[in-house]
């Protein structure tokens, strides 16, 4: 997530970069509900896609959902992006968090779980913004406003390490172990980006550890199952074997 601006009609380095990355990937390698999710992102911040409004109209922050009650926002939030290079870096980690969930938990499972990590985590960016503005009495935290699909990817990067038996993973260059990878790209990613979005990456990390660690993620889990008539199977060192660090 970040801070938003007005939609730049038109290709852009970014957009190049994002068809050269899935080139490079093979096309055929990326799942369908992932492959649809990359170009209907993309599709939508270059304006081939017609909606009527512009990026910086749905950005999300606790003013907007608790006072306006913009509903509009809380939910297109998280698929609209503030500049290519940001639609890029969110594509190409979609790509392969998808590419690695996807196959697992079926296309159907995948498409339904990632809508309902999208409303997490607008809830909980709303969540965190109004606690912290309560906490500290810091009024921007309250009316900063995001956009942007990395809170679900931070979201899914909790659900790709809970699916893998523990390993190292390199963040920024560090190799670290996968417990804590999430919380060392947290912090290298507000240090070194000044425009992210700190409360709308650890919103995704906590909808993450909820959907992983608690009873929540077996109620997610069986919803889509009886939606769909799929199931949910995790790898064997799945969630509640786990702990939280």
């Amino acid at each position: 997530m970040r801070n938003t601006r007005r939609r730049n009609q038109g290709l852009e380095y970014g957009i190049y970069l994002l068809g050269m990355q899935a080139m490079n990937y093979g096309l055929d390698k990326i799942p369908p509900v992932t492959l649809i999710g990359v170009i209907g992102q993309a599709l939508l911040y270059v304006g081939l896609i017609q909606v009527p409004w512009n990026s910086e109209d749905v950005c999300i922050s606790a003013l907007k959902i608790i006072k306006n009650k913009d509903w509009r926002s809380f939910v297109v939030s998280n698929f609209e992006h503030g500049s290519d290079m940001h639609l890029y870096y969110n594509m190409v980690s979609f790509i392969l968090k998808g590419g690695y969930l996807e196959p697992k938990y079926y296309s159907i499972n995948f498409g339904i779980l990632i809508g309902i990590l999208s409303l997490g985590c607008s809830t909980m960016y709303v969540a965190l913004s109004y606690g912290l503005m309560q906490i500290t009495a810091d009024w921007n935290y309250y009316t900063t406003c995001a956009i942007g699909f990395s809170a679900v990817l931070f979201a899914l990067k909790v659900i790709v390490i809970c699916e893998e038996r523990d390993r190292l993973h390199d963040v920024g260059g560090f190799r670290v172990p996968s417990k804590i990878a999430v919380w060392v790209e947290l912090i290298l990613i507000h240090l070194l980006v000044p425009n992210a979005s700190f409360v709308g990456h650890l919103g995704g990390i906590l909808v993450g550890c909820i959907y992983c660690y608690t009873f929540i993620g077996t109620y997610i889990d069986n919803i889509i199952y009886s939606i769909t008539g799929k199931p949910i199977i995790h790898e064997e060192p799945f969630y509640r074997r786990r702990s939280w660090f």
